[in-house]
């Protein structure tokens, strides 16, 4: 046992399914015994009324809660609070004061010594009652007036009215000035005054005195309307402003040398004065839920009982943390009790019906520790034993993994159905689009359960502009071999096509074990595919579009309606080679396929509007093949990346998101300028000499106007920027598909590409598409897509950046982008791991800070600017640098001259090539004015003696390039004297 662990003298559970709160508890001598013990008397919100006297000896005994019961009742109404005091005059005697929702009754508790073994009876007996005609929050009791003897009661009811009760007479009432909702409400008997929390998070004192000659409460008048003739007005004697609602108010009276007041905050903990001076405050660093102040041995200070809803129950003596126990619950009621075998009994409730009575401190522990037999170790046996061990934890790293492996069969299975027909009607929000319907289609999802599961959530995610009409299902417990289907539709919800029809089911549930029952969250996914049919119609095909797109196969020519017959059923054509799908947000995309050859054509008005039917075209390819049995089928695309009609997305995208800003801007100017007139005016309506309000009303006006329309704006540019990212998404992802067909990449390759083009899911204004777009195309061509070794190391030395960020233009990515197509349309290899085969001589380079531009940018023979520890490497791969360029040269030009045999392929490398002449020509100006700046007396005579060996091999070496090449003009020999000038200069 814990030593920090309230000990259980005694505990009972009260009924299930009653609910108890902070005056449900209340500890007394209520049956007026001769031994002057407590009793326990526990009152709920089901009107179960119970009595206890607990014994230790109850706590072992197998009757032990029934035995400790004495008196167990059910009201009719519910129990708000409980009392025990002198409520019955004549009388010194202690009797029960109960409060319920609009009654408060007095019964007195008596105890009849039995004659058998059964044990003494108990009664319950109403003395008198009080009917309220107001529904009341709760009351306290006291000396009022300073009458001694015998207790009042005072009642607060919801609508801020205190009732005052002598006895079993009705006193007076009074409404509270400025009432909004009850707070805690207590008597101080010091300065007989009745302290209360208003809803304006304040202390309020009102003295007995005062309210007794105030005017009488019969309805509740406004506090700016004029009092009758001699009437006075109620007012507190004092307030302080606590900042936060209080959850309880307590005035200890068990020493008037500290004269404090309590106040238990949400957050803090406020000690005053009965002069409302704050004595001490503490900030809690937890959420409270009750509290108990109590007598401490040391003069001048209290103790305090503090319970929390992490399960603890603190002891504080001021401000100071004396001890903290832990509670098998959250305590929302503590009391201190006296009981025959032991004093000072901590007695907590729970609002689920928990009673303990607890204490704090040890149990002495009579253990004592066995001696043991001193013997002499076996070497050989604890040698023999540690190879043992050796050997399991080698055959353990061999066989098994640093994880346990899940098991193989899961607790739940998950299976996703898509019905092959659209409903009939249909589920969407959006009747018609342009005049053509919104269909639906409907998706079932089977739950089965293998084991015992709970808890289970279900939820949908599908990506804008698709929607479906139910996306959270709450599923029942599950046992084993039961299942639970759920149906939902899906359907278009917007006026822009969509750039994926994947979508995502994911099941939280929990699985119950032995060591916790309430079971370990686990959580399994599913993914379904929606129809095209969800998207587009058929429709007659379009003569003349601006977009094509050619796919090559290796097989005969396919009939598109076997491909796709959901809509060869309504085309115009017979024969099978013309599809059109008309999509419902108004584009149109044409598939066309050759009689003669292999080839199928896509073409559209619109770039990104292709993305759909390219893909539907070649996954259904695949699947036709694979059902055929052709195993060496493949397809490519021959024609020139469209990467200028890919730029206008990534323009128009870049477009709204700075409008974006330039709206969050002007809307932030509009707002400070709304503010501050706000602030002209309320200075002018407050001054108590009229002044004229010099138009500040039409300038409020006007400025809120322009607030509106900007908010306006805004909305509609958010709503663009959405359809435009999801059109970005669409290009992007039919951009990655035709480099995978350009170049055959592989599975890995083309996940890699698409993770570099489509980082983000959705866009945010603190982190957009470009810019980590950019990042991520610059950190390939920095890595796997390098020219050489060299940029390589370069690249990883440097290594972080500033703050990624909304770019000023997309010139810098577009040019990015234009060159990663460059190098991959050259062979680079798309791969992470080439960043692990860097020279191991990098990591000795230094790291400068920011982003270096790519150097291909500037110039195709312009480097990158190194640090003078990395010049070794430059002289290491001079050599090798002119041959790799006259392979790239041979590739280009045998690349030129395919491109010109084929009809359908020209022009495939023009953009390329432009951005090859456009690097030229800047590198070309850069190297004329290196030759000029070096021509110097000293280094002109080396140059000469050092160029005359190397021309002459550079111009057998020319001969040879001329063999290969067939013709080489003039011009490149320039670069070549040009290039080989540079090392000489770096050695000088």
């Amino acid at each position: 046992m814990s030593l920090f662990k309230a000990r259980d003298w005694w505990s009972a559970a009260l009924g299930e399914g009653e609910e108890f709160d902070q005056g449900c508890l209340c500890v007394g001598n209520v049956d007026n015994s001769s031994t002057g013990h407590d009793k326990v008397v526990v009152g709920s919100y089901m009107g179960m009324l119970r009595v206890f006297s607990p014994h230790a000896k109850d706590k072992t005994s197998e009757g032990g809660q029934a035995e400790a019961l004495l008196l167990e009742v059910q009201l009719q109404n519910a129990i708000i609070q409980v009392e025990v005091g002198k409520f019955v005059s004549c009388s010194d005697l202690l009797h029960l004061a109960v409060l319920h929702p609009r009654k408060c009754s007095i019964f007195s508790v008596s105890g009849t010594a039995g004659n058998v073994e059964h044990g003494d009876q108990y009664q319950l007996k109403l003395v008198y009652e009080h009917n309220l005609k107001r529904t009341v929050c709760n009351m306290t009791f006291g000396s009022f007036g300073g009458v001694t003897g015998h207790h009042s009661l005072c009642i607060q009811s919801m609508d801020g009215m205190l009732m005052f009760f002598e006895q079993d007479s009705y006193t007076f009432g009074r409404f509270l000035p400025g009432f909004l909702l009850p707070g805690p409400l207590v008597y101080n008997p010091r300065t007989d005054s009745l302290l209360t929390v208003s809803s304006a998070r304040q202390l309020e004192s009102y003295r007995y005195e005062t309210l007794a000659v105030a005017t009488e409460a019969e309805s509740r008048q406004d506090p700016d309307l004029p009092l009758k003739t001699g009437a006075k007005r109620l007012t507190p004697d004092w307030t302080v402003v606590l900042g936060e609602q209080a959850l309880d108010l307590c005035v200890p009276s068990f020493s008037h040398a500290s004269s404090s007041i309590f106040v238990l905050g949400e957050r803090n903990l406020f000690c005053l004065r009965d002069n409302s001076h704050i004595r001490f405050m503490k900030k809690l660093e937890f959420n409270p839920s009750c509290f108990l102040p109590y007598a401490s041995v040391t003069d001048g200070t209290t103790n305090l009982l503090l319970g929390n809803h992490t399960n603890m129950l603190l002891v504080y003596q001021d401000v100071t943390l004396k001890w903290a126990a832990q509670l098998p619950f959250v305590p929302v009621a503590a009391r201190l009790a006296n009981f025959p075998e032991i004093n000072g009994v901590v007695v907590s409730l729970s609002a689920e019906g928990h009673l303990l009575c607890s204490y704090m401190g040890t149990d002495p522990s009579f253990f004592s520790t066995p001696k043991v037999d001193a013997r002499e170790a076996d070497y050989e046996q604890v040698d023999a034993e540690m190879k043992k061990l050796q050997r399991f934890i080698r055959e353990a790293s061999r066989t098994q993994d640093i994880l346990p492996k899940s098991n193989t069969e899961e607790e739940l299975m998950v299976t996703v159905a898509v019905s092959s027909s659209m409903d009939s009607p249909s589920q969407s929000l959006i009747q018609d689009i342009d005049g053509l319907s919104v269909p639906s289609v409907t998706v079932q999802v089977k739950v089965k359960a293998r084991s015992v599961v709970q808890s289970s959530k279900l939820s949908v995610a599908i990506q804008p502009p698709l929607a479906v009409t139910q996306d959270q299902f709450v599923l029942e417990p599950m046992g084993v071999g039961s299942s639970t289907v759920v149906t939902f539709s899906a359907f278009l919800n917007g006026r822009y096509p969509a750039a994926d029809l994947t979508g995502d089911v994911t099941v939280s549930y929990s699985s119950p074990t032995e060591l916790n029952p309430k079971g370990v969250p686990r959580v399994l996914q599913a993914r379904f595919a929606l129809p095209l049919a969800l998207l587009c119609v058929p429709s007659s095909p379009a003569k003349a579009t601006k977009l094509k797109i050619t796919v090559d196969t290796n097989q005969p020519p396919v009939d598109l309606s076997a491909i796709f017959p959901e809509f060869s059923a309504k085309s115009e054509d017979k024969e099978g080679n013309t599809l059109a799908f008309q999509f419902l947000s108004g584009a149109k995309v044409t598939l066309l396929s050759s009689k003669t050859s292999q080839r199928y054509r896509i073409q559209s008005d619109r770039f990104e509007d292709m993305w759909m039917v390219v893909k539907e075209l070649v996954q259904r390819f695949d699947q036709h093949f694979s059902k055929l049995g052709v195993k060496d089928f493949k397809k490519s695309f021959s024609g020139p990346l469209p990467l200028q009609d890919y730029f206008l997305c990534v323009d128009h995208h870049f477009q709204l998101r700075v409008s974006a800003q330039q709206y969050q801007d002007l809307l932030a100017e509009r707002a400070v300028q709304f503010r501050a007139i706000q602030r002209r005016l309320l200075t002018r309506f407050k001054d108590k000499t009229p002044a004229p309000l010099q138009n500040l009303d039409t300038l409020l006006d006007a400025t809120y106007s322009q607030v509106m329309a900007l908010a306006e704006a805004a909305e509609q540019n958010r709503a663009l920027l959405e359809e435009a990212f999801v059109r970005l998404r669409s290009a992007s992802r039919l951009l990655v598909l035709l480099l995978s067909l350009w170049q055959g990449l592989s599975a890995e390759q083309t996940a890699l590409l698409e993770a570099a083009l489509l980082p983000l899911l959705q866009d945010t204004p603190q982190l957009g598409w470009e810019e980590c777009c950019d990042a991520a195309v610059t950190h390939l061509l920095r890595s796997c897509l390098s020219r050489s070794p060299k940029d390589q190391a370069t690249s990883l030395a440097q290594q972080g950046g500033s703050q990624l960020g909304l770019p000023p233009d997309t010139a810098r990515l577009k040019k990015h982008i234009t060159l990663m197509c460059d190098r991959i349309g050259k062979g680079g290899r798309l791969s992470l791991s080439s960043e692990a085969q860097a020279p191991a001589q990098a990591q000795s380079l230094p790291a400068p800070g920011g982003v270096q531009p790519i150097a291909e940018v500037a110039g195709d023979g312009d480097e990158p600017d190194l640090p003078p520890e990395a010049t070794k490497f430059i002289k290491k791969k001079q050599a090798s640098k002119k041959a790799k360029k006259d392979k790239e040269k041979e590739e280009v030009s045998r690349a030129t001259s395919e491109a010109s045999v084929k009809e359908e392929v020209g022009g495939a490398e023009e953009p390329v090539k432009e951005a090859r002449r456009e690097k030229k020509e800047p590198s070309k100006e850069k190297k004329e004015s290196k030759k000029d700046s070096s021509k110097e007396p000293k280094e002109e005579a080396k140059k000469e003696s050092s160029s005359s060996s190397k021309e002459k091999k550079e111009s057998s070496k020319e001969k040879r390039d001329k063999d290969k090449e067939g013709k080489v003009s003039r011009k490149p020999s320039v670069k070549v004297k040009e290039k080989k000038r540079e090392p000489e200069a770096a050695d000088g």
